[in-house]
């Protein structure tokens, strides 16, 4: 007979106003399994998060541990009943040590109530040997990687005896062997009985790390079964509530003139003597592992950067360097890689946040027309589809997608001749990525230039009408979407390629 789950949840409820998050979800976390918890963005999965974290009291349902129901009050009582949430980008002190930062505020002491630092370290060093890892308990945590900081969070949860760990998006933000070592950990963990709560949008990571699934679609509990014997699609169809017929629409366009003319860039010590052109009406791929340069490629072409050689041309026009405004006029647009930190001001409504690019037209006298704002910001919204509550709730209140919807009607309000999207779809699920690939194109189709930066090959295989491949700074490949593959983008991007 099977033991009774760690961790338990039965018919939860939990709204926001008028918003319903939750309807009568149920959930049970067992030792020793990772368990997937998947939905599209708004589908309820951080409300159950913060729930469970003691963020978020429930209307209505029970949480109940070791089989006895428990009330929790706020994170401490998460802790306590031996909850914790690693969440994608961690918050550690970064001027402490590893140690310090695992076992702030309760550190061993000597006499006189001193600090003992050799059993703080001793201590840390034994966390790291249980996960099987190699991290230095002395080190700062101030230029640790965003890898080595989840290990240091995951060693924190474990000095609490965590029993069960809530991993939300863990991999958004690591390299591929920084996804494998984190996974090899997550193993070590299932094998000493913890009971593993896995987020993520990478269909792959769920089917190759979970034994089972939860699906959450607009706050229901659609079915939690185990993963053995699902495919994709069928995991997909239980969170979009649909068949998800093409993932990549890629429509065929009529190429036009030259748009974006990109000659010789270079910035010393970040990219040397880069040269592309992107046609109205095409999407061209930037591929190239990351730390290649392509986002700083994308910034030095926008004006955020200043260029140390080359020269950057909109329709034949030559823009200052290091000046985006001018790269606006011109008619240059660029939706950056972290939409939370440069995309969007978090405290700000959706509204205003969708009028920024569009203060000088909207103003009055050099006074802001708020009417005119809300109905360009309330237009946008309503074509890209964005789920809210209401139009003036601030941006940080939305989903994920929801959030990248709005970064994307920003940019679009401006009617942009060059679009620069750089990872378009990072952590949003895939029927937001669908609408977004479906934009992507239907843009192209309309005349508009493309240059799309992703680190998801087959986003890049689907999408692009020609992928550029950067490595180590460099352009090393220009290949014809008939010719891509895989095999031919990965080569260059390692400097393989022929």
């Amino acid at each position: 007979m099977r033991e009774p789950p760690v961790l338990a949840v039965e018919g939860l409820d939990k709204s926001f106003g008028a918003v319903r998050a939750l309807h009568g979800v149920s959930l049970q976390l067992h030792a020793g399994e990772a368990h997937a918890l998947a939905g599209e963005n708004g589908a309820g999965k951080s409300t159950l998060i913060k729930t469970l974290a003691g963020v978020h009291r429930p209307d209505a349902g029970t949480v109940l541990i070791d089989g006895e129901p428990v009330t929790l009050h706020g994170p401490a009582d998460a802790r306590d009943a031996g909850i914790a949430v690693i969440y994608q980008e961690p918050t550690l002190f970064p001027d402490l040590s590893v140690a310090e930062n695992i076992f702030m505020g309760r550190q061993p002491r000597r006499s006189l109530g001193r600090i003992d630092h050799k059993a703080v370290k001793a201590a840390a060093a034994a966390l790291f040997a249980r996960l099987g890892v190699d991290l230095d308990p002395e080190q700062p945590a101030r230029g640790l990687s965003i890898a080595d900081q989840q290990i240091v969070e995951i060693a924190k949860a474990l000095s609490f005896d965590a029993r069960v760990l809530i991993m939300d998006e863990p991999t958004a933000a690591l390299t591929g062997s920084e996804v494998a070592r984190l996974f090899a950990v997550v193993r070590t963990l299932r094998e000493q009985g913890s009971a593993i709560l896995f987020i993520s949008h990478r269909l792959e990571e769920i089917f190759g790390l979970c034994q089972r699934v939860t699906t959450l679609r607009d706050g229901a509990l659609i079915a939690s079964e185990p993963v053995e014997g699902l495919t994709e699609d069928d995991l997909v169809r239980r969170m979009v509530g649909r068949d998800l017929d093409e993932l990549y629409p890629k429509q065929a366009t009529d190429i036009g003139a030259v748009a974006l003319s990109v000659r010789r860039l270079t910035r010393e010590g970040v990219f040397t003597d880069v040269s592309f052109d992107v046609r109205r009406g095409e999407i061209v791929g930037l591929a190239g592992l990351v730390g290649a340069g392509r986002s700083e490629v994308a910034r030095a072409v926008f004006g955020i950067d200043r260029r140390d050689a080359g020269t950057v041309e909109v329709d034949g026009r030559a823009l200052v360097n290091g000046a985006p405004s001018a790269a606006m006029a011109a008619g240059l647009a660029l939706v950056p890689e972290d939409r939370r930190a440069q995309g969007l001001v978090m405290g700000m409504s959706i509204e205003r946040n969708i009028g920024l690019t569009g203060l000088r037209t909207t103003a009055r006298a050099g006074l802001m027309d708020r009417r005119a704002e809300r109905s360009r910001s309330l237009d946008w919204a309503v074509k890209l589809q964005v789920k809210y509550a209401r139009i003036a709730d601030a941006v940080g209140t939305l989903s994920g997608g929801n959030q990248q919807k709005v970064v994307l009607a920003k940019w679009l309000a401006t009617g942009p001749r060059v679009l620069i999207v750089d990872e378009p779809t990072r952590g949003i699920d895939v029927g937001t990525k669908a609408e977004v690939h479906r934009l992507l194109s239907g843009l192209a189709a309309d005349g508009v230039a493309v240059l799309m930066i992703s680190s998801d090959l087959p986003e890049i295989l689907g999408m692009a009408d020609r992928v550029l491949v950067m490595h180590e700074g460099r352009l090393t490949a220009e290949i014809p979407r008939t010719e891509a593959t895989e095999e031919s983008v990965m080569a260059a991007a390692t400097g393989r390629a022929a």
